[in-house]
Order: C-alpha cells, then structure tokens, then sequence
C-alpha cells in the first residue's frame, strides 16, 4: 500500500515552533502549555476549554480524532513524582469530567486516555506532562484510515471548544 500525503500547511508552523523550542536554552518559556497557562485572556484562541485550581484541558490542535482533549497540570514539571497530591487529584478529576462531558456532547461510547512519560516514550512535549483523552465510536476507523491512513475530523476547533466550554 502507497501511503498518500494529505496537504496540511498549517502544521508547518507547529513543527518550525517545536524545532526552534528543542534547540532553546529555556525549556520553560519555549512550552505551549506553559504559554497557555499564562495568558488566560486568550483562553479560546488558543482553546483552552476549562481551568482549575491545578489544571487546565486544552483541545488538540493536531487530534487523533473528534474532540481529542489535553489535561495538563498548571506547573511546568516532566514527572509524576514532582506533582503533588493536590495536583494529582486536580488531573484525574478533570480527566473523569473530560469524558462525562464528552459523552454527554459527543455520544462517544468509549475513551483512550494516556500520559506519554519521557521523550522516548513518545513525548511531543517532554517536559511538561499531560494526558490524552481520545474520544471513540464503534467503527471510527473508517474507510479513510484504512485505505488513506487519514484522520476525518467533523468539527472545527472553534465550535468543538463552544461545545467542550459549556461542560465545566
């Protein structure tokens, strides 16, 4: 099977902003979600769909599928030993909420959720730890995916955040 390109210029942003991060001597102010963190009033530009006292949930911008959620806690940290217990309570509560909401707006049936721990355990963002939760139907591997290795999104990321927003 040929493995066909899909014309996505916007991603080329992305990807200089993250080469130009890897290679800054301040990891810190180079991290999206830190950036996010610190400028709530652009909270749906750059849709941030809810924050709490140690956490914030963010749409991915570059989504595996439908309504795929970042929760991340508000400290830059890249491990789990250095949240505290608050922190890791703030997370997985939120987590729970993500998937509540997601059901009730989305009529999803099912969820990955996963934390990628480290660079070489897939990290696009190594340093500051967040978890991924990926909406799922029966049969959401469609066509697209198996035969053009294409992700189908049906939503903007302007009216999914509307949508994801009203939950908290």
């Amino acid at each position: 099977m040929t493995r066909e390109n899909l014309w996505a210029p916007w991603r080329m942003a992305y990807i200089r902003e993250n080469a130009r991060h890897e290679t800054s001597a301040d990891k810190h102010k180079a991290c999206f979600l830190c950036s996010f963190r610190d400028q709530p009033a652009l909270d749906a530009e750059h849709f941030v769909v809810h924050r709490s006292q140690h956490s914030m949930i963010v749409l991915n911008r570059f989504p595996y599928n439908n309504g795929h959620l970042l929760v991340a806690p508000l400290v830059h940290q890249a491990e789990l030993t250095e949240l505290s217990e608050f922190e890791l309570l703030d997370l997985q509560k939120l987590i729970s909420q993500c998937t509540a909401c997601l059901k009730r707006e989305l009529n999803c049936q099912g969820f990955n959720i996963g934390l990628n721990l480290g660079h070489v355990a897939g990290a696009g963002l190594p340093g500051h730890l967040h978890w991924h939760v990926v909406p799922r139907w029966q049969g959401d591997a469609n066509f697209m995916d198996v035969v053009a290795e294409t992700n189908v999104i049906p939503d903007s990321l302007q009216e999914l955040h509307k949508i994801l927003s009203s939950c908290f």
